[in-house]
């Protein structure tokens, strides 16, 4: 068996990944259309891709880092805090991080 030692910074780099990765699944299902910009492109927001990407990905990386570190003192708890914090976070973001979805409504259907 491992030392207590060498398993927490296991623990943390795998409950990070999983946190980096829901954020990127999150942003790359809500950024699509911001990214594409529609027809000609006129609604492209690279914002999505210069700002928000990075504030999601570093959001995803130390929120259940930081979870697990709170509570990590006492066995399995920190993980079960870690993984409802990773939850939370991801509801949050979905409720709260909404970029442009369709066109303006400036459009009309065709003649």
């Amino acid at each position: 068996m491992r030392n207590r030692a060498e398993v927490i910074p296991t623990v943390v780099a795998v409950l990070a990944g999983l946190g980096v990765v829901t954020g990127g699944i999150i942003w790359a299902s809500r950024a699509a259309y911001s990214l594409d910009g529609g027809f000609e492109s006129e609604d492209q927001d690279l914002s999505v891709l210069f700002v928000d990407l990075p504030l999601i990905l570093i959001g995803g990386l130390l929120i259940p880092a930081a979870a697990y570190a709170v509570a990590r003192h006492r066995r399995g708890v920190g993980i079960v805090l870690a993984l409802v914090a990773t939850g939370l976070a991801a509801w949050g973001l979905m409720s709260w991080w909404t970029p442009q979805q369709g066109p303006d409504g400036y459009y009309e259907p065709g003649m």
